[in-house]
């Protein structure tokens, strides 16, 4: 087992240093899911800090133990988005000028919110499709202009500073933990929360969720080396990284326990569950641990567990989109491409002899050719009951309808979506 980069102490010394900056958040009871999965669920709620995210932790921290001369030309950073947040505030907080890099897929709320914080001591930078681009211009013009860099994830003064989450949780809990789920982008709050607990609690499992479609960190404990991902589903934009940091790996071969991954769709309904259930405002990587709760139902059963809440910046224009995404997870809608025949009522027929007397059209496009005897459609069907699937093919191959099903894997899909 190899030697971890950071130690217990450092993440004390990191606290004594924030406890007057940040936020204690809370730590609550969650009474709805822990009848859900027959356990204690506490949620850990970081959607509740300062700039709604646990980023303000290492980003001040580390510019913080800056000297003077370190910051005299400014400190840039490359963020999706809660990092750029935690930076902006502690330029602001410290009065230290920062440039700021964000991919384009960052949300337009998180952008706003980053000006917001930096006011007039920050400069925002849009460039590149995902965050290891927008972390490559920033590594050029850091270089190119003498400026200290504040790194996300991979600095151990970042992750002392995120590792406080951890100290918090286990100064405010009375109870032994059993597992601690945290979401994984980069690896830096999994790092340092599993250094502090992994060093009270020995027994607590730390697992840590990754989005399905960005797999960084698992890929990289599998070979046993940083691995980068070749392609990867942004969705999850605060956790879509294509390679971990090399601290990071460190302390997670150490220390954490296992890895879930977790299907973007399923995050859509844990999202939505939190808001209409909780009246919880999470972001896709704040609701994935909550998400991987559904992976280890057995497990968990009447066992204490923390799952981190790591933020709360989520785009009320995506809410649309989450919907959709939640629902095709959920077997609830559905996309084909109908071949209609060219013959008044054909469409009747499919109304009133195919769909089901809960079942409802979402979309239908159709364009009437007269020179063919069929017609192609697209057409969205939601579904009361997922059950009730495979009865509604059954119908369309009865009817004598000629159906292609538009799968998740298939390039239409995104159109679709």
């Amino acid at each position: 087992m190899t030697t971890s980069p950071l130690q217990i102490e450092d993440v004390i010394i990191a606290y004594q240093t924030l406890k007057d900056i940040v936020k204690h958040t809370p730590l609550q009871k969650d009474e709805v899911l822990s009848d859900r999965y027959d356990a204690n669920i506490y949620l850990k709620r970081e959607d509740l800090q300062l700039v709604r995210s646990f980023k303000l932790r290492g980003a001040y921290y580390l510019m913080k133990t800056l000297s003077g001369e370190q910051t005299e030309n400014g400190v840039v950073c490359a963020s999706a988005g809660n990092h750029a947040q935690g930076v902006a505030y502690a330029c602001r907080a410290l009065k230290v000028p920062g440039r700021i890099f964000m991919p384009t897929t960052t949300p337009r709320q998180k952008r706003d919110q980053v000006k917001q914080f930096g006011k007039d001591y920050i400069e925002v930078v849009i460039t590149g499709d995902t965050f290891d681009d927008s972390y490559a211009e920033a590594i050029h013009y850091q270089e190119a202009n003498d400026m200290a860099f504040i790194h996300p994830f991979d600095n151990e003064k970042t992750i002392a500073g995120q590792g406080t989450v951890g100290m918090e949780i286990m100064n405010d809990i009375d109870e032994n933990i059993d597992y601690l789920f945290s979401s994984i982008g980069g690896g830096g709050l999994i790092s340092g929360l599993s250094t502090y607990v992994k060093s009270i609690s020995p027994g607590t499992k730390i697992i840590g969720v990754e989005p399905g479609g960005a797999p960084s960190m698992k890929n990289s404990l599998a070979k046993n080396e940083v691995v980068a991902l070749q392609e990867m589903d942004k969705f999850v934009d605060g956790a879509a990284v294509k390679q971990v940091g090399n601290i990071t790996y460190e302390i997670c071969r150490r220390f954490v326990d296992d890895i879930v991954l977790a299907p973007e769709g399923k995050i859509c309904t844990t999202i939505l569950e939190l808001y209409n259930q909780h009246a919880i405002v999470a972001e896709p990587a704040g609701a994935m641990p909550i998400s991987a709760l559904d992976f280890y139902k057995d497990e968990i059963k009447g066992k204490t567990v923390v799952c981190v809440v790591s933020g709360g910046n989520n785009d009320i224009g995506r809410m649309a989109e989450m919907r959709e995404r939640s629902m095709v997870y959920e077997g609830l809608q559905h996309y084909f491409i109908v071949n209609f025949p060219q013959r008044a009522g054909a469409l009747r027929e499919f109304l009133n002899d195919v769909l089901g007397p809960d079942d409802d059209i979402t979309r239908f496009d159709y364009t009437k050719k007269n020179n063919k005897s069929i017609a192609p459609a697209l057409v969205g069907i939601e579904l009361a009951d997922a059950n009730d699937y495979p009865v509604l093919m059954e119908r369309m191959r009865a009817e004598g309808f000629i159906v292609d099903k538009i799968s998740a894997d298939d390039n239409m899909f995104n159109f679709v979506l």
